[in-house]
This record gives structure tokens, sequence and C-alpha cells, in this order.
């Protein structure tokens, strides 16, 4: 027998952990979360928190949204990525970034009820954990995996308190390695990665000091300096990161991954800090300094038999494009509602099965994509002229030129132009935010051919209703007058029925064959005095299917099926394809 025995047990509160347990606890499943620290994050390591990570906690409820909000630093401060020679020295130039180009910003309202923001992962982690605690997650801190044994039923997992040094049981029914980069649930369960772990080294130095006079006036996350010896992880500059503005900072600076990591004394930290910002007599308050390596790394599969792994422990890469945490949390949002259909007996095991298959090709996207992002640094070296050598008087001389009046000069200036504006790929990706499209057993297509993206892909979000995209947001209206998203009509743990004026049937159907499968099945049908009405009929031109037809919702917002108009047999539809999407 066991010591404690819970319905999912989860390793690690980082985001991908604690969002995985507030899901669970909201969908009113038994769970245990335990991190082998005995706090949260110490480190405001993930900051950049994008509209698709918003939209989970939107759907974890108004309150964790709100408090979200509270806490960041507002899109508007997250501004324009700055390349300059010091923060107190000549600027190179800059670029709108995050959405705040004006077609950027109306791209970004048109795609989601949330804004981009920026939330350090010391507020964001305490935030899901917080929420996970209060809805009936049994949290330990100071607690450290050690292994696991899987059967046919459950998993036995072995646990060491830390306090105390005893080890002890908990038996559940599933086990979910959200333990980091270094997931020794991962190693465990022998799953497959390719890529390669530690292909660059960098020290993060965080400290606080006043540097409103450098930079309140052109705000930004990120300011890029480029000079001489300035070294960041491979990418070859160095970097301030705003953490709090405008007197909270995180410098990255690079070490050489083939050395043993550095020293950080706090006379290195001052160093380091005098010479990004460029002022020789600036003081510092150190508070923390870490290294880390940058990594090129994904699982090819994230789960064996009742054991999965998410976040950290599953794709493993590089800070650029702010992908980290953002994904991890949609990792769990993607597996917390099938866990919670299995247990309640609403699904069929078979249903996990589709975890790997809709989210390991998102691991491997954006690992690609952010050691892309370093890579794509470059042609901004080469206009400079840093070659990456060691003459520093040549590589300042060569950034120098830029300003000379020769057509040399020029050509200069305007190769640094086209190589700042293509860092869009990294700093204005929406597409690889928003555009995730799944293929798996859990969506029903019948046939139905995937839209062709019109514009690129990484760059612009391309709302479809394409059975397993993302449901398009589109502003609908209550009765009252309020206005709300469509995605505020689905989610919260439960499939969700949408229809419009004829389609009445369509909702009988889901009343019928919900209770047939013992599945809540939530229904809207949207139109002129109806519940909720298509004032603007940006839904009727979002949706791409008649009045009468009907599209079924996931509960993690993504779409299982559609028909374009009302069925002959609404029922036996609804059946099949229900009975398919859920493995029963």
């Amino acid at each position: 027998m066991a010591d404690i025995e819970t319905d999912v047990l989860v390793v690690g509160t980082g985001p991908a952990g604690s969002a995985t347990a507030a899901l669970l606890s909201s969908a009113g499943v038994a769970n245990m979360v335990v991190n082998r620290y005995r706090w949260l994050a110490n480190t405001p390591r993930a900051h950049i928190t994008n509209q698709r990570a918003m939209e989970v906690l939107r759907d974890l409820g108004p309150d964790v949204e709100a408090e979200a909000v509270m806490h960041a630093s507002p899109q508007e401060l997250m501004g324009e990525n700055v390349f300059c020679e010091s923060l107190a020295g000549e600027e190179i130039g800059r670029m709108k970034s995050w959405g705040t180009h004006p077609l950027s910003k109306a791209e970004h309202l048109l795609s989601s009820p949330t804004f981009m923001n920026d939330l350090p992962q010391t507020f964001m982690e305490p935030i899901l954990f917080k929420t996970a605690c209060s809805r009936g997650t049994q949290a330990r801190m100071s607690t450290e995996y050690l292994s696991h044994v899987q059967d046919e039923d459950g998993v036995t997992t072995t646990l060491r308190d830390r306090l105390s040094g005893g080890t002890f049981t908990v038996r559940s029914k599933f086990l979910v390695g959200a333990d980091g980069g270094n997931s020794l649930v991962a190693e465990q369960l022998g799953l497959p990665f390719e890529g390669k772990m530690g292909v660059g080294g960098s020290m993060n130095i965080l400290f606080r000091a006043d540097l409103s006079k450098y930079v309140a006036h052109r705000p930004s996350v990120l300011y890029w300096v480029m000079q001489p010896g300035a070294d960041v992880g491979g990418i070859g500059m160095g970097l301030v990161r705003m953490v709090r503005p405008w007197n909270e900072w995180l410098i990255v600076w690079g070490y050489d991954i083939n050395q043993p990591p550095p020293d950080v004394t706090p006379e290195l930290a001052t160093e380091v800090a005098r010479q990004l910002v460029g002022d020789p007599a600036l003081e510092i308050e150190l508070l923390g300094a870490n290294t880390w390596t940058v990594n090129n790394c994904f699982a090819t599969n994230m789960q064996k038999g009742r054991v999965f792994i998410m976040g950290d422990a599953a794709h493993r890469h590089p800070p650029s494009n702010g992908l980290g945490s953002n994904t991890s949390i949609q990792d769990g949002f993607n597996l917390a509602w099938k866990l919670a259909k299995v247990v309640k007996g609403q699904a069929g095991i078979g249903l996990l099965d589709s975890y790997t298959v809709e989210r390991a090709p998102i691991a491997r996207q954006i690992v690609t994509r952010a050691n892309q992002s370093i890579a794509e640094f470059g042609p901004i070296f080469e206009a400079l002229g840093m070659d990456g050598g060691v003459d520093h008087e040549k590589i300042q001389k060569n950034m120098e030129a830029r300003c000379d009046a020769t057509p040399a000069a020029e050509a200069q200036r305007e190769a640094l132009r086209k190589a700042m504006a293509f860092k869009k790929y990294e700093f204005d990706a929406h597409g690889v935010e928003m555009n995730q499209r799944y293929r798996s057993d859990a969506v029903v297509t019948d046939g139905q051919e995937e839209p062709a993206f019109e514009k690129d892909r990484e760059l612009h979000y391309a709302p479809t209703t394409w059975p397993g995209a993302r449901l398009p947001h589109v502003w609908v209206f209550e009765r009252s007058g309020n206005k709300v998203s469509t995605l505020d009509l689905c989610g919260r743990g439960e499939f969700t029925l949408l229809t419009g004026i004829g389609g009445e049937a369509w909702v009988k159907a889901a009343e019928t064959v919900g209770a047939e499968l013992g599945l809540p099945i939530r229904t809207h049908v949207i139109g002129p005095r109806r519940p909720i009405e298509d004032h603007t009929g940006d839904w009727a031109r979002a949706s791409e299917i008649r009045d009468a037809g009907c599209l079924i919702v996931r509960p993690d917002h993504h779409v299982a099926w559609r028909s374009e108009t009302l069925a002959a047999d609404p029922v036996a539809e609804l059946r099949r394809v229900l009975k398919s999407i859920l493995a029963r």
C-alpha cells in the first residue's frame, strides 16, 4: 500500500506543473504537486507572456487573468527592441516588437480578448500555484522525485522529504513530469530526444539600479548592447533586460561553454553592468546570479503508458521568441482536460495518446524557432562588421563606418535596417504563438481540407474553424448588451456546441448524446433575439458554417468537429464524433 493516494501526481511547480494542477483542480480532479525546492521560482527567468497563454489564465477565471495583468508590465512598455553600443551610449537602431507596431497591434486586437504582457516567472508561478492550491491541489515543497513504477492501473512514485530525509510513496492513476530541463522523470522513462544540450553558456546577473534616465523615453523589455567583447550564449552581444520598470534588471552575459562556469562575484557583476549600461560609476544592488546553458533539444515522444512529460522537460531551448513558459502552460491546457475526462470515466484511456501527437510537433517547432532566432542575429553582426574576431579596434572601426557619406556606408546602413527588420521573426512572430493546428484522433475533420496560410504562418495568425485549429475570437453580445468573446463561451473543462438559428436540433442532440455518454456539453445558439447575439456579423464571417451548422469545441478551445449545415440525423452525428474523439 502506498503512503498517499491521488488521481494525478505532478512533479514540478513551474508554469507547466502549476498550470496543470490548477486546471485539474478546477475540473474537480484530485491531484498532488511536489517541488524539490522550498519555494517557487526565485529568479525572473521566463517573462514574455503571449495571448494564448493569457487565454489559459482567462479560462481559469477572470480573477486569475486580472491578477496576472495587475502584476505584469503592460504591452505598451514592452515597446521597441533597442540596439545600442551601451544604454548610455549611441543607439544603433530599434524595431517595434511584441505587437506594438500599429499593424501588428491590430492583428493582436482582432485575434484574442487578452493582451500580451511581460510577467516575470517570479509572479506567474505564485499565481498559478495559488490557484491550484486554493481549488484543491495538495502541495508538498522540499519533496524530491526519486523513481516510479507503473502498471496497468496506475503509477507508484517514490519521493524523498528533503527536510527529514525520509522516503514515501504516492499511488496515482497518472504521473506528470514537469520537472524542468534536467527532468529525471523523462530520463527514467527513457523517452527519445532529438538535438543537443549545452550548445552555449550564459550567466544571468539580477540587480537593482535606477536606469530611468537611459530608458524611460524608449521603453522596452530588451536592450541589446552591441560592443566589442560583449557575448551572450553564442549570440555575440550583451543583453540588458527589464524586469520591473525601470529599477530592476537582468543582464545576460555569455561565457565559453567549453570552460567551467564562471564565479559571478559582486565585483564581476558590477563590472559587467557598468560596461553594458555605459556608466563607469554605476552602483548596483546585486540580487542574484546564476549560469545556464543554451539547449537545442526536444522530445519526439512525450508519454509512455500512464506517465507524461511537459514544459522544459520536453522542449529545451534558449529564451529567444519568449516561447518557454507560454508553451509549457499550453502543454498543461492540452493534457489536463484529457486526464480529467479519463479520470471521470467520460473518455477512454486512448484519448491520452493524442497528447504526444498534438504537442510533440509544437515542441519541435518552438525549439527549432528559438535556436534559429539566435542564428538570425548574424546579418546584424555582418552589417556592423562584428565578424566574431578579437580585434576590438577593427570591430569598432567597422561599426563607426556606417556614419560615413560613402556608397559603402549607405549600403551598410541599408543592410543594417534590413537585418533589424528581419528580427520580427523573433520579436513579433504572432503566427508562431497562435497558429497551432492539431492533427490527431481527438479531432474529426471528415476529410475537410486544411485552409492554406495566405500570409507568412510564422508572422501572422490565420483564424479558421477547421477542426484542429483554435476557435477564432470575435466579440459577441449578451442580451444585456455585455460583450463576450467566443472563447469565453467555451472551455472551463467542458465541450461546447455552437450553432445558430435553425440549428436547435443540434442542441437537443447534445442533450441526448451527453446524457448517453455521461458528458456535460455546453450549448449556445447565436443569433437575433437569442441569449447570444452577433450584432457586428463578425461571428457569421468567422464561423465558416451556415446558421444551422454547428461547431464542437474542445475544453482547450480547439475545434473538434464542424458541420456546415444541419445533419439529417444530428444525434447520430454527434454520437459518432464524440465517441471517436473520446475513444469510447
